[in-house]
């Protein structure tokens, strides 16, 4: 296990290495920085003194270096338009994406994993038929279409809950119902087709064989093992929606960090938008890895694999 976690980790070294090299690049793809911050009006002498101010006349490899080092250690900039800290900004924000995408993920796991299981065991019945067409509505429904229908109904026409903000967990629940419910199709697809499969392997028939608990055999011995693929991709989701969240925020007014990478887009706020492209991207890595590691103690085929 020692050995499989060590490579694990290794690779992601290596892909977080990747990312911070191509999101430093993103601060050179329109261009010359300094005259982004110059503006069009800027004299050479403006651009010159922005470039020396903000080390831009460095060699890149020396700015690169530096941008890392910083980053190691919590120093991610200072916003150009918010005139403070990056790291402070983003970790003001990042708890609240970070209690979305949590609630998004379990709502949307305590639904299709379920029906998934249900689907598999009555295959080609009303409940099957029933869970394969929640996949298909969920697949083709927009979730900013489906966030709007729901403030319409459950906060103007009702009002059960609360369209905007996030001062309490009732803020939570549209936002958590419309970016969970599009990764639920995918969850439960996948629930059902691993079920499906072990069901019907011969391990599974020797346990009926023996006797053992109907309970026993779908939760300890089906499940455990149909479950492998969905961690993977609950991982996978959880990070996407974590970087994705920026319309559900933008629409329901909430203050996270989907909503402060799309201030900063509409700013131009170039070491903001570094520093969430970077945090995020580190989320996700650590997600993909803390996935591999379960799977791992799930299946310990996987370590010698």
């Amino acid at each position: 296990m020692l050995v499989y976690a060590l490579k694990r980790f290794g690779v992601a070294l290596l892909v977080a290495l990747t990312v911070s090299l191509m999101t430093f690049s993103m601060i050179y793809l329109s261009g010359d920085p300094a005259m982004a911050l110059a503006g069009e009006t800027a004299t050479q002498e403006d651009i010159e003194h922005i470039r020396r101010s903000y080390g831009y006349d460095r060699p890149i490899i020396v700015q690169y270096l530096s941008w890392v080092g910083g980053a190691l250690t919590g120093d991610l900039g200072h916003s150009n338009y918010l005139k403070s800290p990056v790291s402070d900004v983003i970790f003001t924000r990042l708890p609240v994406t970070m209690i979305l995408g949590a609630s998004a993920l379990s709502f949307a796991l305590l639904l299709s994993i379920p029906l998934g299981v249900l689907a598999a065991m009555r295959p080609n019945t009303l409940i099957d038929r029933f869970a394969l067409t929640l996949a298909v509505i969920g697949q083709a429904l927009p979730s900013f279409w489906f966030a709007l229908m729901m403030m319409f109904f459950f906060g103007v026409t009702m009002r059960w809950l609360p369209v905007t903000g996030s001062d309490s967990w009732q803020n939570f629940v549209m936002p958590a119902i419309a970016l969970g419910y599009y990764i639920t199709p995918a969850v439960m697809r996948l629930t059902r087709a691993g079920m499906l499969d072990v069901l019907s392997s011969d391990y599974i028939r020797t346990a009926r064989a023996k006797g053992l608990r109907p309970g026993v055999v779908l939760f300890k011995h089906a499940l455990r093992n149909a479950i492998i693929p969905v961690v993977s991709l609950a991982a996978v989701q959880f990070g996407f929606m974590l970087g994705g969240s920026i319309v559900i925020e933008t629409i329901f007014a909430i203050n996270g960090l989907g909503q402060l990478a799309w201030e900063s887009i509409l700013r131009a706020d170039l070491p903001m938008m570094q520093a969430i492209v970077l945090v995020l991207a580190c989320f996700y890595i650590m997600l993909t890895f803390l996935a591999d590691m379960l799977n791992a103690f799930l299946d310990p085929r996987i370590r010698v694999g």
